[in-house]
């Protein structure tokens, strides 16, 4: 599969244990919810997009990434 370029920027970060382990429980829920698999690293990118109002991405598939 031929991976196409994005204006995506990959970053490393360091969360505390229990911060991933409290946000994986809302990802469960949300999944459910919406019918697809959401991720604590798709609650960070929400989180982070609605806190500073950035500008919306051409689709959310542009928030998921193939490298978890």
């Amino acid at each position: 599969m031929t991976r196409t370029k994005s204006d995506n920027v990959q970053i490393n970060i360091s969360i505390p244990d229990g911060w991933k382990t409290e946000l994986e429980n809302p990802a469960r829920i949300y999944s459910a919810g919406e019918g697809e698999s959401i991720t604590f690293f798709d609650l960070l990118r929400r989180g982070i997009h609605g806190t500073y109002q950035l500008g919306e991405q051409d689709g959310e598939e542009q928030y998921h990434s193939a490298s978890y």
